[in-house]
Parts: structure tokens; C-alpha cells; sequence
């Protein structure tokens, strides 16, 4: 069956975001991950104040799901990324909704984008969110810890292996709590999802071509 969202969940430095701006150009698809959904947020002009309501607040998010027409980013690499991006040089970013409350929007929005369709959506929690839609194909993009650690440390070498090894490990720590905290999700297994790619053996080509193949049959 063909699918009208892509989940894509991602550990830090295993590509899955410029993988996400590929399947998303590929199908022709919306890409959005929390940034766009933050940077959406302030677009729409949604009081954080009122945030925590917005799952009884529809017109919230219908204003959000109007507001999500930033051009996508351009990945130059398996880490490209940063909100810099998508403010011009005189621009400065908004300012984001506490974290808490932005937690809140992004799960309703997440629902919302689903319900619309054709969008690929880089958010590590999302599979999770929308495990009951049944057009949707829950991607895990992954890779070795040592593999990781090697994509952060050699484009700049600006602090040591091991305080990348660190920072992953905080990252994988934290991505865990999340889970069992908002899903009660306590193990992320292989059968959570639909197709898990590791991109230690997998190159950006062959990862898009996988996850476009699965999405389209």
C-alpha cells in the first residue's frame, strides 16, 4: 500500500534529517520537524500562554497547519542542519513557546499534519504518536555509537572524540526518557516501527531509495 505520511525518528548524527528532506522531495511531500513546527507556531501567532489548550482548540491548529509553508532546508551532508537557516542575515529567530507547552503543540500538531497527509515528519517521537494511523510508515533511522561520534568529530575536530561520545550518550539518554515519559514507551524496540535503516552500511542514496520504495508500495 502506497503511504500518505513518512515518520522518520532519528538518532542524533545518524542523517535522518537530510534523509528526511530527500523522501520529502522525493514523494513530493511537506517536510516538517520541530523547528518548522516551532517557527510555524510564531508564524500563526499562537499565544504560548494558550498552548496547553490546543488540544481543544482546533482553530489553533488549523492556523498552524496554514502556517507551514517555510521553504525547506537544504542538507549539505548527513549533519546538516541549523535554524540559521531560515531567517534572513537581519532577522533574528523567534522566540520559542516554553518547552513544556511546545511539547504539547508539536504532539497535537503532529496528529493534525497526519490527519492532512502527504508529509514527512523528523521528530523521534512521532512513530510513536501515530503508531494507530494506518497510512502512516514508521521509519527509525539509526547508526553505531562509534559511527556517530566520527560524523561530529571530523568536519570541525573541536573538542575530543570522547566529548562527542558523551554528548551522544546524553542524547540517547534523554531521547529515552521522552519516550517513557510522554508514551510510556520504557524499550524502543526494532518492532515499533515499519523499517528501520542503519545508515552505518547504508549510504544517503540508498537509505532515501529504501524508505521511497517501502512509502510507495
Amino acid at each position: 500500500m502506497a503511504y500518505s505520511v513518512v515518520c522518520i525518528s532519528p538518532t542524533t548524527a545518524s542523517g535522518g534529517e537530510p534523509i528526511g528532506h530527500a523522501v520529502a522531495g522525493r514523494l513530493g511531500f511537506r517536510y516538517v520537524d520541530d523547528e518548522v513546527i516551532t517557527l510555524a507556531a510564531e508564524t500563526a501567532g499562537l499565544d504560548p500562554r494558550l498552548l496547553e489548550e490546543v488540544e481543544h482548540q482546533p482553530g489553533f491548529l488549523a492556523r498552524l497547519m496554514d502556517a507551514l509553508v517555510a521553504p525547506p532546508k537544504l542538507p549539505q551532508g548527513f549533519l546538516a542542519r541549523g535554524s540559521d537557516r531560515y531567517y534572513g542575515e537581519a532577522e533574528p529567530p523567534p522566540m520559542a513557546p516554553p518547552r513544556h507547552e511546545l511539547r504539547r503543540l508539536i504532539q497535537g500538531a503532529i496528529g493534525e499534519i497526519a490527519r492532512r497527509g502527504q508529509a514527512v515528519i523528523v521528530a523521534h517521537a512521532a512513530s510513536i504518536a501515530l503508531a494507530a494511523h494506518p497510512n502512516v510508515l514508521r521509519v527509525q533511522v539509526t547508526a553505531s555509537v562509534d559511527v556517530r561520534v566520527n560524523r561530529l568529530w571530523l568536519p570541525n575536530k573541536l573538542v575530543s572524540e570522547e566529548e562527542y561520545a558523551k554528548a551522544i550518550a546524553d542524547s540517547d539518554r534523554a531521547r529515552h526518557r521522552y519516550l517513557a515519559q510522554f508514551y510510556d514507551v520504557h524499550e524502543e524496540v526494532p518492532t515499533l516501527y515499519d523499517l528501520v535503516v542503519n545508515t552505518d552500511r547504508l549510504g544517503m542514496d540508498q537509505a532515501v531509495a529504501a524508505i521511497v520504495a517501502a512509502a510507495t508500495h
